[in-house]
């Protein structure tokens, strides 16, 4: 039966957690403060901590420093709850975190939850280690530390904010995170949230009965009930209607949903990890993104960084794919001096996927030497309406000069429409209606659509 401690200064929070725990299943002890607490783990080591940040002769957070329990999980307790507060949790190794006052529910699921968990040290040995980043590649400072950040993150039950530009690789990020998590074994499902229909997203994301709207034929399981037990990914959490934000908000309080057409409730364990290449703050701000969604994905953000910002990962990253390259093919092409002085050089706008398909086209072109002839940057000053600047006549009519404008942006973005719709300052549901209304909707390569 495992051991709980209960370090608070309220009388009344205590006991109630206790009666919950033994319920759990867990036998319990408590303390009001720091000295008690000590008292009680020299008696019996706990196996779970529920810990008050602030305590009358001392700080929680400081005193699980200096214990440095191993094989003991921890969740903090604050009566003024924060985004800085709970990445400081985090940091520390806590499991999660709770807020005053206490959601009973919430109690119950962690200490359930708590109950099956593996000792952090079991863990570590079961999961898949630096499995975990085989697929991310570069030796940077910048990316070193956010996979520092990830192995800190990936044991616990927290949600995860990536916030990065096109390109900069946050899927992988996420599946990393979930791979270095004891759900690594369990699904991990990525969802666009702006490639898919307003209309049907809320029926993606929790499912509906058969007979909910016209054409539901069947009864469709969403993706918080097909990624029980794992991750789910949700990418452009800002492309989300406001009441759809509502509704996510809701399972991640409680865990549970409903699917479209019913009254009933259903459980998910599902942890979330949600992406967005625009500034949350500002999405906030602009009334795109829920203030009180925000917070609770955002307990721990990580920001990950731009190609440009990360030196020699450029030439890494770009032999990775080469290398890719010639084994599919049976080939031993290489890039020369030149090539590489110019990919250095270059600002890769389009991040990796940008740089994925200059290595691809490069490799189509060459011979045996990849030379810097061969390079997207000198491509885009002889083709047409691919420099930085459009020309339009005086007249012209204003629909016209707004697809040049369009279709130019598109291409200078190297036909990553969600950047050419950020630049352009325009949904991305909006730039799939001009391009249709052009005829050039397939007229772009998605072949890099895959990575975020």
């Amino acid at each position: 039966m495992p051991h709980l401690l209960i370090t608070d200064d309220e009388p009344a929070t205590r006991e109630l957690i206790a009666e919950i725990a033994a319920d759990e299943g867990y036998t319990v002890a408590q303390a009001q403060d720091v000295r008690q607490a000590r008292i009680q783990i020299e008696r019996q080591k706990p196996d779970v901590m529920l810990l008050d940040m602030q305590l009358p002769d001392g700080n929680g957070i400081e005193l699980w420093k200096r214990l440095a329990l191993t094989d003991c999980q921890v969740v903090f307790i604050t009566g003024h709850s924060s985004v800085d507060s709970a990445i400081e949790a985090l940091r520390c190794g806590a499991v999660d975190y709770l807020t005053k006052p206490v959601s009973l529910r919430r109690l119950r699921g962690i200490l359930g939850e708590l109950k099956t968990m593996q000792p952090r040290a079991q863990q570590a040995a079961a999961g898949s280690g630096s499995d975990a980043f085989a697929r991310i590649v570069g030796k940077s400072p910048a990316i070193q530390l956010l996979c520092a950040h990830i192995e800190k993150v990936a044991p616990t039950q927290a949600t995860v904010l990536l916030v990065g530009e096109s390109g900069t690789g946050k899927e992988l990020a996420a599946e990393a995170i979930h791979l270095a998590s004891p759900r690594h074994q369990k699904p991990f499902m990525a969802v666009n949230c702006g490639a898919i229909s307003p209309n049907l997203i809320e029926s993606e994301l929790f499912g509906h009965e058969k007979g909910s709207f016209t054409g539901a034929d069947r009864q469709h399981k969403g993706y918080f009930e097909r990624a029980d037990g794992g991750t789910l990914f949700l990418d452009e959490i800002t492309e989300m209607s406001m009441e759809l934000q509502v509704r996510l908000l809701r399972v991640l309080e409680t865990g549970r949903f409903m699917r479209v057409g019913t009254h009933q409730e259903i459980a998910t364990n599902v942890r979330v990890v949600a992406a967005t290449n625009r500034n949350p703050e500002q999405a906030v701000a602009k009334g795109t993104l829920r203030e009180d969604l925000y917070h609770r994905l955002s307990v721990f953000p990580l920001v990950l960084p731009p190609l440009r910002e990360r030196g020699d990962d450029i030439l890494l990253i770009a032999d990775h794919f080469l290398q890719s390259l010639n084994q599919e093919y049976g080939t031993s092409k290489r890039f020369s001096d030149d090539a590489c002085e110019a990919m250095l050089s270059y600002a890769w706008p389009g991040n990796i996927r940008e740089l994925r398909n200059y290595v691809y086209r490069s490799y189509i072109l060459a011979d045996d030497l990849i030379k810097g002839d061969f390079n997207s940057f000198s491509m885009d000053s002889h083709s047409v309406g691919w420099g930085t600047e459009i020309s339009v006549p005086v007249g012209v009519p204003l629909a016209d000069a707004n697809r040049q404008l369009i279709l130019a942006t598109l291409k200078q973005c190297g036909g990553v429409k969600k950047a050419a719709a950020e630049m352009l300052g325009i949904s991305l549901k909006t730039l799939y209606n001009r391009l249709e209304e052009y005829g050039a909707l397939n007229d772009v390569d998605e072949s890099s659509s895959s990575l975020r």
